[in-house]
């Protein structure tokens, strides 16, 4: 095994011609069964373009096409497989038949196929777009393999155009009306979806593992330089480069100093103790730290599962492990020890997934899957320290998307357990196929991705509806507010009887609650309601003062508009005739009682009581915070991440999801979309004031870890 960094040492390669045979084992295996998938599937889409057409039954030539299909499927099948296993023999034997720009020829048709020819065209290309990433990782590995087998380079035994190809050549003798075959180039499409992702993956990790990796600089797209365009600033990347160094220089100075107040040193028996004429102990290669690392890494993760859960340190738990890993490889710990760099990779990794679990709310589920993954970063740690200095570095990309993953997943729905076992899977692979080659972490990474994105459109579909369910709350709010002043100022201005102050809080206040959520402030339709209000409390005062002709006539020409109201308020026709002959009745006698009617409760601010989510009600005059804090609040933007402290202590990733428009409030929601907050600045300031909130933390939770893995360091080394 290579101690050297990555991608500059060697590795023995296995034996080519058994690696190609592999190869084409599995890619036959799984390949092999997609023939027979597509006769059901296309015969459902038949009978439904049938019925939505009016048809009885599908066209008699699709039908008959289709049944000779499946009777011929056993032959199909086997000429299918031959000619995926002939591409893995003209990889070996015959590169001379390789047609221009790479691919294999897909052959002459006659002038009635040329429509199935292209359909063929338009395939290769879609599946070589859809599997681009994976392709070009193939191709790289494969032109390694070519070479090793002293061949010239020829092409991809399973790519695009190959697998294209083979489907033509299958069906090139079926009779395929025109309605039939779109739809079976369709479903043969979907079905190659099913298995090329995941075939592509393992035969990637396959010729890895066997030491066919990619050459420097393989697998990435150079474009060549536009002479209009500026010149790319390579100085600035060089300052920003060194300037990363730099400040990775000052983190290990201040690991350094950490650990020599951390860690005491190991004591030696008395009997092995250094003596005059003995050695002092010697500090272990690289390469023989990273065998012992290769040596435990399918060990069981139960001592750095504990260690994240509390019970210790993290580093500690790798050191006592490794130290144990290498008295199994004969290597004695007590004329041995691990070195400084060595020490150094330990210790950043087991505080990277500490602050990780400090800041993050990983339940128990994620915990152990990154206990699976501690070794094989160690491991990378070990060789590569640019894992903490490139961004883009494969490790920390998936370190990033599985955390994504897992945060906060509880496993509650289908697809967030679906999230779990991915993630859980994939830090298996990792576990079992890792041999110091990166691209099991980026092809882990792309696999990940995909289902990620998936998430990502179903959270953002529940970002929209937490959004539109506090708008239109605060909407219902607003409208409130404004029907409680409007029916405030007509309470206390006139005595009123006590049927019409009945009226105006219990049906008019509401009708018009209503009447703005539908139709807004200042509509006529508000307008109307508003005139009616004060065309019967008019009516009360013409009704005190004796003037009963008048009273009727009034109250006649609102009786269509107060019918309106208490329907309108969920009165029905009967009701709405009692409630009317009871103001009649009360305007019908002058002397009944009059009087100022008292304002009825405000409304509160916030009526959400869910005791599961953090809140923050009522207005800011009694909160504590710092109007510089509130300000910078103010200034969040949709999209940027906080971190909360919830009631239970635990650490919540909140994403600004929308504002307000109505009051400036922000709608703070987790990775799940699920709301976690509601609050005003002012209440985001005070909850950064009792340390409850965190504001400017870093998206990527690498880079944030990382972060917080500096300011640990900071806090340790001024206190000592």
């Amino acid at each position: 095994m290579s101690g050297h960094p990555l991608g500059l040492g060697t590795t023995e390669r296995a034996n080519p011609a058994g690696v190609l045979e592999e190869m084409k084992r599995l890619s036959v295996e799984q390949l092999g069964g997609v023939p027979s998938a597509l006769y059901a599937p296309v015969g459902e889409a038949l009978d439904e373009a049938a019925r939505r057409a009016g048809l009885i039954q599908i066209r008699r030539g699709d039908h008959v096409a289709l049944l000779n299909l499946r009777q011929r499927n056993a032959g199909y099948v086997m000429r299918f497989r031959q000619l995926v296993a002939q591409g893995f023999e003209d990889f070996r034997a015959l590169p001379h038949r390789k047609a221009p720009g790479g691919h294999l020829p897909l052959g002459l048709v006659e002038e009635r196929q040329l429509d199935f020819h292209y359909a063929g065209q338009k395939l290769a290309e879609s599946i070589g777009q859809r599997y681009a990433r994976q392709l070009e990782m193939l191709d790289g590995r494969l032109e390694a393999l070519s070479t090793e087998l002293g061949a010239p380079t020829a092409s991809n035994p399973i790519g695009a155009t190959r697998l294209a190809g083979a489907f033509l050549a299958t069906y090139h003798d079926a009779e395929l009306p025109e309605t039939l075959r779109p739809l079976l180039f369709r479903q043969y499409e979907h079905e190659l979806s099913r298995v090329l992702g995941d075939l592509y993956g393992r035969i990637n990790t396959l010729l890895a593992a066997a030491g066919y990796g990619l050459k420097p600089g393989a697998g990435v797209p150079h474009k060549p330089l536009d002479a209009t365009q500026p010149a790319p600033p390579v100085q600035d990347a060089i300052s920003a480069d060194i300037d990363a160094m730099e400040r990775f220089g000052e983190l290990r100075k201040m690991l350094h100093d950490w650990r020599e107040g951390t860690i005491p040193a190991r004591p030696v028996p008395a009997d092995r103790a250094p003596g005059p004429h003995t050695a002092p102990r010697r500090a272990l290669r690289a390469a023989e730290v990273i065998s012992v690392t290769s040596l435990l890494q399918r060990d069981g993760p139960e001592p750095y599962a504990r260690a994240l859960a509390g019970a210790g340190s993290l580093a500690d738990a790798i050191r006592e492990q490794l130290t144990e890993g290498a008295r199994r490889l004969g290597l004695d710990p007590d004329q041995t020890e691990i070195g400084g760099s060595e020490n150094d990779a330990i210790d950043l990794v087991g505080l990277l997934f500490e602050s990780l679990f400090q800041t993050h709310a990983m339940l128990d589920r994620a915990r152990r899957v990154y206990a699976r993954l501690v070794l094989p970063y160690v491991k990378v740690a070990l060789s590569d320290e640019s894992l903490f200095l490139r961004r883009d570095h494969p490790a920390r990309r998936l370190f990033d998307v599985i955390t994504e993953a897992c945060e906060g997943n509880d496993g509650a729905t289908p697809q967030d357990r679906e999230l779990l076992e991915r993630a859980a899977g994939i830090a298996q692979r990792i576990v079992a196929d890792y041999n110091e080659d990166l691209e099991i972490f980026a092809l882990a990474t792309a696999e990940l991705e995909s289902l990620l994105e998936q998430q990502r459109k179903r959270v953002a579909v529940l970002e929209n509806r937490a959004s539109e369910a506090v708008h239109g709350k605060e909407r219902l709010l607003q409208a409130r507010l404004q029907a409680a002043a409007a029916l405030g100022q007509r309470l206390s201005r006139t005595p009123l009887t006590e049927a019409v102050a009945d009226f105006l809080v219990e049906h008019w206040q509401h009708h018009l609650v209503q009447t703005l959520l539908r139709d807004g402030l200042d509509s006529a339709k508000h307008n109307d309601v508003l005139a009616l209000a004060d065309a019967l409390i008019a009516v009360d005062g013409l009704s005190a003062q004796a003037r009963g002709a008048m009273v009727a006539d009034r109250l006649i020409a609102l009786q269509p508009a107060i019918s309106e109201c208490l329907v309108a308020c969920g009165q029905d026709e009967h009701g709405a005739s009692d409630w009317l002959a009871g103001l009649v009745r009360a305007l019908a006698q002058p002397d009944l009682p009059r009087s100022l009617r008292k304002l009825p409760p405000p409304v509160v601010a916030d009526d959400d009581s869910d005791p599961g989510q953090l809140r923050v009600v009522g207005g800011h005059a009694g909160l504590d915070f710092e109007p510089e804090v509130a300000e910078r609040m103010r200034k969040l933007a949709p999209g940027e991440w906080l971190r909360l402290l919830d009631a239970q202590g635990e650490h919540v990733a909140a994403k600004v999801a929308w504002i307000s428009p109505l009051s400036g409030r922000f709608l703070l929601v987790n990775r799940r979309g699920a709301r976690v907050l509601v609050a005003s600045a002012e209440q985001l300031a005070a909850l950064v004031a009792e340390g409850r909130l965190v504001a400017g933390t870093e998206q990527a939770p690498f880079d944030e870890a990382m972060r917080q893995l500096r300011s640990r360091l900071q806090r340790a080394v001024g206190q000592n």
